[in-house]
C-alpha cells in the first residue's frame, strides 16, 4: 500500500506558485475529513490574497498559518497552533515547499555574497529540519492509528515530502551549471538531499516516509515565463507521485514523473 492523501496536511510557502497549486488541488481532491494548513509570512499581507481566496471557497477546510522559515520562534508558534487544532488526530504530510532563491538568478559567484549563501540555507534547510524535528510527535501519533497487521505492511500514515530540484543533483552538475550557476539554492537543496536521506533512515522506525521531489521548470517567479510546465501540471504529476509512494521511495529524489533523478 502507498501514501494516501488525507487527513491533516501541513503546506509552506503556500501563498503563490506551487504552494498555492498544491493547496488549490489537495482542497479539490481531499476528503471530507480532510484540513491543510496553508503557511505563508504574511496571511493577511497582499501577496497571500490568493491564498485567502481560497479558504473563502472551501470553508473549513483550509486554515492559514503565519511561518517565517527564518524564524525558530515563528516555526516553534506555528507547530504549537496546528497541535492545538489537530489535538489527537496526529499530522499525516508535511510538504516542506517554501524555499528561497538569491542573488538573482544567473547568480554567478561574483555576485554571490556570504550573506544569501547563509540566508538561503536557512530557510531552505534548517527551516525544514526544524519542521521536521518539531513536529515528529504529531506526525508519530499519525502512525499510532495503525493496527499491528498494517505496521507489517506497507500502508504509510505519515510522510514528509521535501520539494527539491533536478539541479541539485551533482552528478548533472555539468548538464545544469551552465544555465544557471546559483551557488547558494544548488547547495541548499543538494544539503536537503541529505536531510532528506538522514530523516528516512531515523524515522523508519515510525513508518514515517520522507521523500523529495523535483517539481520540474515551473512557471512561477522563481521558474520564469519561459519555463515549460505550468503550476497545474506540475502539481497534478507531484500528487499523483505521492499518492504512489511507498517504503522503497523513503529517502529517493524522484521527479514530478516518478524518475529517480541521481545523487
Amino acid at each position: 500500500m502507498s501514501v494516501k492523501l488525507e487527513g491533516n496536511i501541513f503546506v509552506t510557502g503556500s501563498n503563490r506558485g506551487i504552494g498555492l497549486e498544491l493547496v488549490k488541488q489537495l482542497a479539490e481532491t481531499t476528503g471530507e475529513e480532510s484540513h491543510i494548513y496553508a503557511c505563508c509570512r504574511e496571511p493577511e499581507g497582499t501577496r497571500a490574497e490568493a491564498l485567502r481566496n481560497l479558504t473563502t471557497r472551501y470553508p473549513g477546510k483550509i486554515t492559514t498559518i503565519k511561518l517565517d522559515l527564518s524564524d525558530e520562534e515563528s516555526i516553534s508558534t506555528a507547530v504549537q497552533a496546528v497541535s492545538k487544532q489537530i489535538e489527537d488526530g496526529g499530522l499525516n504530510l508535511l510538504i516542506n515547499n517554501a524555499a528561497i532563491n538569491q542573488p538573482a538568478p544567473p547568480a554567478p559567484l561574483s555576485a554571490t555574497r556570504k550573506k544569501d549563501m547563509m540566508e538561503v540555507y536557512e530557510v531552505n534547510v534548517v527551516g525544514p529540519f526544524l519542521l521536521a524535528k518539531m513536529f515528529l510527535p504529531l506526525l508519530q501519533r499519525a502512525t499510532e492509528r495503525d493496527t499491528p497487521e498494517e505496521c507489517k505492511g506497507d500502508k504509510i500514515r505519515a510522510a514528509i515530502i521535501n520539494i527539491s530540484t533536478i539541479i541539485s543533483s551533482m552528478e548533472k552538475c555539468p548538464e545544469t551549471f551552465p544555465m544557471a550557476q546559483m551557488y547558494p539554492y544548488r547547495a541548499s537543496k543538494a544539503a536537503l538531499n541529505m536531510l532528506t536521506c538522514c530523516q528516512a533512515e531515523d524515522f523508519k522506525k515510525h513508518n514515517i516516509l520522507v521523500t523529495a521531489l523535483h517539481p520540474g521548470w515551473v512557471q512561477t517567479e522563481m521558474g520564469g515565463e519561459y519555463a515549460p510546465l505550468t503550476t497545474q501540471e506540475s502539481v497534478e504529476g507531484m500528487l499523483r507521485v505521492m499518492s504512489s509512494l511507498s517504503k522503497k521511495d523513503s529517502g529517493m529524489l524522484l521527479d514530478w514523473k516518478g524518475n529517480i533523478i541521481p545523487w
